[in-house]
């Protein structure tokens, strides 16, 4: 099996609030991902400096940060963005992250840090050079 880190794009998709979606809204980020387009904590394990993200938003400064595996959750452990590693407050988790492919066209949901699911399609996948 072959794992490659990889930078997604996500963009906000359609909702109430955004009944077009928002391409200024979301999240640019990089992780090891495997042939079918998930996750792979091991790869992640060895280059978890190197899988950052990067929050825009329309309203807000961009906020950087680091994707995170933590323990609980459904899938006994969660994947979440964290911008600070001393609070857990600013978290923002990946619902059912370790289930989702990234591919172009899916939809994945990010619970903020206000607990707030909002739901993004994955607008791009491409290799990062390393």
């Amino acid at each position: 099996m072959t794992v490659t880190l990889k930078r997604i794009a996500l963009t906000l998709a359609r909702s109430k609030d955004f009944p077009n979606g928002s391409s200024q809204i979301g999240y640019d980020f990089i992780a090891p991902l495997d042939g079918d387009g998930h996750i792979d904590l091991t790869e992640w394990k060895k280059h978890r400096a190197a899988c950052i993200v990067r929050h825009f938003s329309l309203t807000e400064d961009d906020k950087t940060g680091l994707l995170v595996h933590k323990a609980g959750g459904a899938e006994h452990g969660r994947w979440v963005f964290d911008y600070n590693v001393a609070r857990d407050d600013d978290d923002e988790a990946g619902f059912l992250f370790g289930h989702h492919a990234f591919v172009p066209g899916e939809y994945v949901s990010i619970s903020d840090a206000g607990g707030v699911m909002h739901t993004f399609v994955v607008k791009s996948v491409t290799s990062v050079n390393r």
